[in-house]
């Protein structure tokens, strides 16, 4: 049934009230009028360690995971789960090694690093880069995503529900980094509470459906009877290999994809960059554990609707228009089948993810717009009052460009089927080698030049591109023995994985050569302040992180 009861609105209602009243609550509380744009946009020294963690797990899992991942799950099975399970160990490294240096250089912003570091050409040409990529690529596809999974659920319109997603959003941003961290508390309890409610309907139909009862019982005879959709690692032969091509999901292009995702990105590092270091080290460590579960919300809905699916359930549901099955429909396909009130909590949980992602990124595009272009390019004697009010109309227009791409070509790009999480994960690929080349040389190689970060910028994208269309008008046979090509039809096509990692090593090895003809030529580098003292670990940290590698090790062991 695509509609929602009365229980259901009095649910979802019940959850707008509490969110919205507790961000205002926030708002009048802690907000001051003479404060400083580092305030507005940071919530600098504010936030506390779970309210970090939360706020990172809640703009990070939106429409592409409860949406997306879901039908990568429906389609893939449990190997889509890497891009969760080594983002906890990515989240590790990146408390250890990168906030540190963020935190010790007084970075607040990731074009703020690169001006820094290397100069201004280059962190303007990032900071408008940036702004594109989260307009283009993100805002658009979260709001597609979202809209697609509640219209389904609730049976309104594809149109209203994108426009409610934005005004929403909006709402929730126009507060600060402050409202945004702390209802995101919120977001994140009603979302895991509505995603294990979705994998418990899933399981225990299963079970019910095979005679039988509970959780364990049906996730047993899932493991049984969808035996092909419990392998982490993928073989040559398998159809998915093009998308998470084998052993690179452990040491090839994945830990690209992770480290330049929570280490590299305003949208996620900027949660921790208003706290001291203990803090925000707690809170990304907290959000690494809550990594660990979140294939249970998200990935084991997708496979038990698949193996429902085999037994004639959504059918129709699952079909587009013209008759393709749209594996992104799986999930709200799922929640379909709760009864009254639960399925407004399940809605509720869906539109708390989406929310919470969208208008975390909306702060993230104001906050690069304000401080690194406006601020430094336009008008560099701007008072914190002015940068403010400029960042809330950033805001909202941000979020009405993502609406009109919406509207206008997201249909184009990850409709008919086409599975949402992986077209972001490609897209983003396309630029991530390149960002992340020139951040670790940043961090850790002091004579890397300006010119070189250039290069890795501009060329990563050219390399991406070239790797992407090299198969269209090459014969690649050559590259079978390196493993990192799939045959398909009469030549070889480049996992988009493997291609980040072509990429990544191309542009190491620019940046090097061309920063050591440049240092020989006398160009000084700027270096940052880095100390090795900096990554010593308190005990209760690094029990944490031991403890999450044996998480991990358990995992990959049992679904290899």
């Amino acid at each position: 049934m695509h509609t929602l009861t009365t229980g259901d609105h009095i649910v979802f209602a019940i959850y707008f009230v509490i969110v919205a009243s507790y961000g205002y609550w926030v708002y009048k509380r802690k907000h001051n009028a003479d404060a400083t744009s580092k305030d507005y946009f940071l919530a600098e020294g504010s936030l506390t360690w779970w309210a970090i963690g939360a706020s990172l797990i809640a703009s990070n899992i939106s429409a592409e995971q409860m949406v997306g991942m879901s039908g990568s799950g429906f389609k893939m099975g449990l190997a889509i789960s890497t891009y969760e399970w080594m983002a906890a160990l990515t989240l590790v490294i990146v408390a250890v090694f990168f906030i540190p240096v963020y935190l010790k250089n007084k970075i607040y912003t990731m074009p703020q690093f690169l001006h820094q570091r290397y100069n201004g050409k280059v962190a303007m040409i990032m900071a408008v880069f940036w702004l594109f990529l989260y307009i283009v690529v993100n805002l658009m596809s979260i709001l597609y995503l979202g809209a697609v999974a509640i219209s389904g659920i609730s049976g309104f319109g594809l149109w209203p529900c994108m426009i409610f997603l934005t005004v929403f959003s909006i709402i929730i941003a126009l507060g600060g980094m402050k409202v945004i961290g702390y209802t995101d508390v919120i977001q994140v309890f009603v979302l895991i509470l509505g995603g294990l409610m979705a994998t418990y309907l899933a399981l225990n139909l299963l079970s019910e459906k095979a005679g039988t009862h509970g959780l364990l019982n049906g996730f047993s005879l899932l493991r049984s009877q969808a035996t092909d959709h419990f392998h982490m690692i993928f073989s040559k032969d398998n159809p998915n290999y093009m998308d998470l091509p084998g052993l690179s999901v452990l040491i090839g292009g994945m830990w690209i994809t992770n480290l330049n995702y929570w280490g590299c990105n305003q949208y996620i590092t900027q949660r921790a960059l208003g706290a001291n270091l203990k803090t925000a080290r707690g809170g990304i460590l907290f959000a690494a554990f809550l990594k660990l579960l979140m294939p249970v919300i998200v990935v084991l809905p997708g496979i038990a609707a698949y193996e429902l699916y085999q037994k004639g359930m959504f059918h129709q549901e699952m079909l587009t228009s013209t008759g393709i099955l749209d594996v992104n429909k799986a999930y709200p396909s799922l929640l379909n089948l709760l009864p009254g009130g639960m399925k407004g909590l399940a809605f509720a949980a869906l539109t708390a993810a989406i929310v919470a992602s969208l208008a975390g990124k909306a702060n993230s595009i104001a906050t690069i717009f304000t401080l690194d272009i406006y601020k430094k390019a336009i008008k560099p004697d701007a008072n914190d009052h002015k940068l403010v009010v400029l960042g809330r109309y950033s805001v909202i227009v941000s979020m009405l460009l993502g609406l009109v791409l919406c509207i206008f070509i997201g249909s184009a790009l990850m409709g008919e089927g086409k599975q949402g999480f992986q077209y972001i994960q490609e897209y983003t690929g396309f630029v991530s080698p390149g960002i992340f080349a020139m951040f670790i040389l940043g961090f850790f190689w002091k004579k890397a030049t300006s010119n070189a970060a250039l290069f890795a910028t501009i060329g990563g994208l050219a390399f991406s591109i070239f790797f992407k269309f090299l198969p269209n008008f090459a014969d690649l046979q050559f590259m079978a023995p390196l493993g990192f090509s799939k045959f398909t039809g009469t030549t070889y096509e480049i996992p988009f994985l493997d291609r980040m990692a072509f990429v990544f090593v191309l542009c190491m090895a620019g940046m090097y050569i061309i920063s050591k003809i440049e240092t020989a030529r006398g160009v000084i580098p700027n270096g940052l302040e880095v100390d090795v003292n900096m990554f010593k670990t308190n005990r209760a940290f690094a029990i944490g992180a031991l403890i999450i590698c044996i998480i991990l090790t358990v995992l990959y062991t049992v679904f290899w």
